[in-house]
């Protein structure tokens, strides 16, 4: 499989990725408003095991390919670059939310300096892309044994710690994903590439494991809330964790699949940009929903179906613009003032699937 290729499947999976991030915040928001469930529930309600977990892997894919950088150069890209979209766009989220929409700056001030230590909203993920990014290194450069780091690792995350702390919680729950991504990153490749030239054997495995996913699931215990869905089976740790690798690497099998098809490749496009749509669908998904709602239109589905579309085209509608324009260039790509002296001096909004 030659190497843009190799690439495609990637942002192909990033464009799977983000597309159920949205399809989720999309229906659990007109889920708290209707207090109704649609079909986008029960889509969210069959990914809940791999959701976040496969933007994780996917995140720590390349790691490799950078961990050996001198430390400057690394914090620069794995670090820095992701804490500079995490503090633009918290402020913008922030001041928009709080300062303008509820006018209370003071509230504003104090979620401000809040969001400092403990992950704001949505954003969250971005955050903990900066905080795996600088834990990997330093297991990295202490030489800690992969597999007994994975070890660990999966112990926190069957252990479902609950410390009120958002930032520990989340890096208990998740750094499994990020860390196996770059350890079994040659096997996932493999995977990938047995998959676009094996397409029987793989749609047999996909369908086994989509059944497999549904039953642990949608097993006794499974409960359809408008805002919190929570899974039968599926919740009890250590299953939980081997459903979300399963569907991680199910995933990557898909979207192997898709690069085979011409009519997909818009998932691709979508996916090469999927900090943009990351960092940028929250205020259009708000206030598209609003502005829905006050027309009259609290059908579930359908509300949720406008409010995704309305979700994923205006962050690319804003890159588009950038790009045409040049204006506002900083809200989708660090400008050379945010980068380490002394590191290269541009980057794309998503770093290179290389990196």
């Amino acid at each position: 499989m030659g190497e843009r290729v190799r690439l495609d499947w990637v942002d192909m999976a990033k464009g799977l990725s983000i597309f159920l991030v949205v399809t989720m915040y999309c229906a659990a928001s007109v889920g708290e408003d209707t207090g109704q469930t649609g079909f986008l529930h029960w889509t969210i309600a069959f990914a809940m095991p791999f959701r976040m977990p496969e933007f994780f892997l996917l995140s720590g894919l390349f790691l490799t390919k950078v961990i050996d950088r001198p430390w400057r150069s690394f914090t620069d890209r794995r670090v820095v670059h992701y804490a500079y979209f995490y503090a633009l766009w918290a402020i913008i989220h922030i001041l928009f939310k709080e300062a303008l929409v509820a006018r209370d700056p003071g509230s504003a001030a104090a979620s401000l300096a809040l969001a400092v230590i403990e992950p704001y909203g949505v954003l969250w993920f971005i955050y903990m892309l900066a905080v795996f990014g600088l834990a990997a290194k330093l297991l990295h450069d202490i030489k800690a044994p992969q597999w007994g780091v994975l070890a660990v690792a999966a112990v926190l995350q069957m252990a479902s710690i609950h410390t009120g702390s958002y930032l520990v919680d989340q890096f208990a729950e998740y750094f499994i994903y990020f860390y196996a991504g770059a350890v079994f990153a040659p096997r996932l490749f493999a995977l990938a590439d047995w998959t676009g030239s094996h397409i029987v054997p793989a749609l047999g495995v996909l369908l086994a494991w989509s059944v497999l996913n549904a039953v642990m699931v949608f097993s006794p215990g499974f409960r359809m809330d408008p805002v919190h869905i929570e899974m039968g089976w599926g919740a009890i740790p250590g299953i939980h964790l081997a459903l979300a690798l399963a569907g991680a690497a199910a995933i990557c099998m898909v979207a192997a699949l898709f690069t085979r098809l011409p009519f997909m490749n818009w998932l691709r496009w979508m996916g090469a940009r999927s900090l943009v749509i990351y960092v940028a669908f929250v205020l259009p998904m708000g206030i598209a929903r609003i502005v829905l709602l006050r027309l009259g239109l609290d059908e579930p589905n359908l509300l949720s179906l406008l409010t995704m579309v309305v979700a994923i085209a205006a962050p690319l509608v804003l890159w588009w613009g950038v790009e045409k324009t040049g204006f506002g260039r900083l809200l989708i790509e660090r400008p050379i003032w945010a980068h380490l002296p002394g590191t290269v001096q541009a980057t794309a909004p998503n770093p290179s699937p290389a990196e």
